[in-house]
């Protein structure tokens, strides 16, 4: 690997990545432990006390809460085309886009809007890569050149999303490391094209090593991996800041460019 996959830039928005958030789906359901203080769930039931149309539905108290059961938002698919400056696009802030119960069909409607919208950058994270690896095999196995593709590993016990991310047709693959809740030891780097880590923020959060941390930093340099830093976490999500051993981590995928790079 090469340092020409590394692309440095300023952040002023506390660590914050993207630029924009279209929630196609809302809702959820727990799946491990990076789940347990789903920032999502707290939010969604705010949502709906707030009467809020979109978070009208209920999950299963076992694994989800109020407002915060699957919902499709098929009147929210022609929002990106509606934005005129291309933008970062975090897709699904409030869900999980390959929920086992989001219908293929309407999966694919998804694919099509952000096909479409190709001035836009989409990034898209979930904890059931096996099954994102299954559909876009299916769907799109020439990958999409503004879409980027990521699974989240929390510690060491899960390490094996990382493996059914490389099944993933992507043209970026991403891991998110948040929340950081052990050493990830075992955790491939091997066609992973970003790296972002940051602790868990929120009533109850629980603490992150910084040798955790050190350890994914150390190895994403001696890669070449683009390593971003998000925060260490706390009470609120900047109680404990976003510096790592004296300065900010901000490198993201290399040919994304933070500057309209494609004519609006």
């Amino acid at each position: 690997m090469t340092t020409s996959r590394r692309r440095r830039v300023d952040r002023t928005r506390d660590g914050q990545i993207e630029t924009a958030t279209w929630n196609p789906t809302t809702g959820c359901d727990v799946v491990s432990p990076g789940c347990d203080h789903c920032y999502a769930l707290a939010f969604a039931k705010r949502l709906k006390a707030m009467g809020n149309p979109g978070y009208r539905r209920d999950g299963d108290p076992r694994t989800s809460g109020p407002g915060f059961g699957l919902t499709l938002h098929p009147e929210r698919l022609r929002h990106p085309a509606r934005w005129r400056a291309p933008r970062l696009v975090f897709v699904d802030s409030m869900s999980d886009l390959f929920h086992p119960r989001v219908p293929e069909s309407y999966l694919a409607e998804v694919l099509r809007v952000m096909e479409q919208a190709e001035r836009h950058t989409f990034f898209v994270l979930t904890k059931r890569p096996a099954r994102m690896a299954s559909v876009l095999t299916r769907l799109r196995p020439r990958p999409l050149p503004n879409v980027w593709w990521g699974t989240t590993v929390e510690s060491d016990d899960y390490v094996k999303r990382a493996d059914r991310l490389r099944d993933t047709p992507a043209s970026v693959r991403f891991l998110s490391l948040q929340p950081l809740l052990g050493p990830v030891p075992n955790l491939g780097l091997d066609h992973i094209d970003w790296v972002y880590v940051g602790g868990e923020s929120g009533a109850g959060h629980r603490p992150m090593d910084p040798a955790w941390v050190r350890q994914v930093r150390d190895r994403c340099v001696a890669e070449g991996i683009p390593f971003l830093f998000k925060q260490w976490g706390g009470r609120t999500r900047n109680a404990g800041g976003r510096v790592l051993d004296g300065r900010t981590w901000d490198e993201m995928p290399a040919h994304w460019s933070p500057s309209p790079s494609r004519p609006r």
